[in-house]
């Protein structure tokens, strides 16, 4: 995603299962080989996909940069 990913959007490099196309290849962003797991992101064994995704979203939102108004 050249432009960057917006937030709540998934990435366009995910296959139907939400594994990474790009993992292992010279091509995948360094970004995303940064992002690693952790319990506050991923919870503990009795938390779901589902809230990975909603910690991850909430990470987007509070990240993202401000658009100007012009």
């Amino acid at each position: 995603m050249p432009e960057g990913k917006p937030a709540g959007v998934a990435c366009i490099q995910l296959d139907e299962l939400f594994k990474c196309k790009l993992f292992g290849k010279p091509e995948r962003p360094d970004f995303c080989g940064g992002l690693q797991p952790s319990l506050e992101m991923c919870g503990d064994a009795q938390q779901s996909r589902e809230y990975a995704i909603r910690w991850l979203s909430a990470l987007e939102l509070a990240t993202q940069p401000a658009f100007k108004k012009h």
